[in-house]
C-alpha cells in the first residue's frame, strides 16, 4: 500500500478514535518531523518540543485534512512549518547565527537513521570524519536566513518535490526553485569559507 493510501487510512481510522492508529501515525512520521524541527531549530531539546506539539496541533485537526488538497506528508509539513514559523517570530530569531566554534549536538536523534546503523565497512576514522562533515553542515545550515533553509531542508533533506514544497511555503514553484538555488549558493559558500579556516 502506498505510503499517503496508508495515511488516509490511518487517518480515518483516528477520526474514528482507534487510539492504535494514532500511535501508528505518530511512528511512522515521528522521525521526520523530528528531523524538520531540529534542521530548522538546531536544538534538540527545542526539536522534541516542536514536534510534541505537531503532533498534538495534527491531533486536533485530524479530520481537517482533505486528500484532495494534497498528500498527506504535505499537510504534515506545512503544520510543523506554521508552527516553526510562529517559533521563531515569538523567540525573535529570525536569523540564527551560532557561532561555528559551538559544541556539535550529541543528541543522536538528530542524525539520520542511515548514520545510526553499525556499518562493519567503514572505520571509525571515517565515521569520525563523516560525522564531523555532518555537523559543520548542520551548522551552516542554521547560518541560512529562514527562507533559504526551510526550502533546502524540505528539497535537499526531505525530498519534497518542487510542487509540494511550493505548497508548504505558500509560494510560486518560481520562488522555491530560486530559493534553493541561492540557498545551495550559500551553503557552498559558507562550507568554503568554513574548510578555508580549518585547512
Amino acid at each position: 500500500m502506498e505510503d499517503n493510501q496508508l495515511a488516509v487510512l490511518l487517518v480515518r481510522r483516528c477520526i474514528a478514535g482507534d487510539a492504535a492508529a494514532w500511535e501508528e501515525l505518530v511512528q511512522r512520521y515521528h522521525r521526520r518531523i523530528y528531523n524538520i524541527c531540529y534542521r530548522f531549530a538546531g536544538s534538540p531539546d527545542d526539536a522534541q518540543d516542536l514536534t510534541q506539539e505537531v503532533f498534538i496541533k495534527m491531533y486536533r485537526t485530524l479530520s481537517s485534512y482533505d486528500l484532495q488538497r494534497g498528500a498527506f506528508m504535505t499537510w504534515v509539513t506545512t503544520m510543523a512549518r506554521n508552527l516553526l514559523v510562529d517559533h521563531f517570530r515569538k523567540t525573535k530569531q529570525d536569523r540564527i547565527t551560532d557561532s561555528l566554534d559551538a559544541a556539535p549536538s550529541e543528541h543522536e536523534d538528530a542524525m539520520p537513521l542511515s548514520e545510526q546503523l553499525p556499518d562493519t565497512g567503514v572505520t571509525p576514522d571515517a565515521r569520525a570524519q563523516s560525522q564531523e562533515v555532518s555537523e559543520t553542515v548542520h551548522r551552516a545550515l542554521q547560518k541560512l536566513s529562514p527562507d533559504l533553509r526551510e526550502a533546502l531542508i524540505l528539497r535537499d533533506l526531505q525530498d519534497m518535490d518542487y510542487k509540494d514544497i511550493a505548497t508548504v511555503l505558500k509560494v510560486p514553484e518560481g520562488t522555491v526553485k530560486s530559493r534553493i538555488n541561492r540557498g545551495r549558493a550559500e551553503l557552498a559558500r559558507l562550507l568554503q569559507r568554513t574548510y578555508k579556516q580549518v585547512y
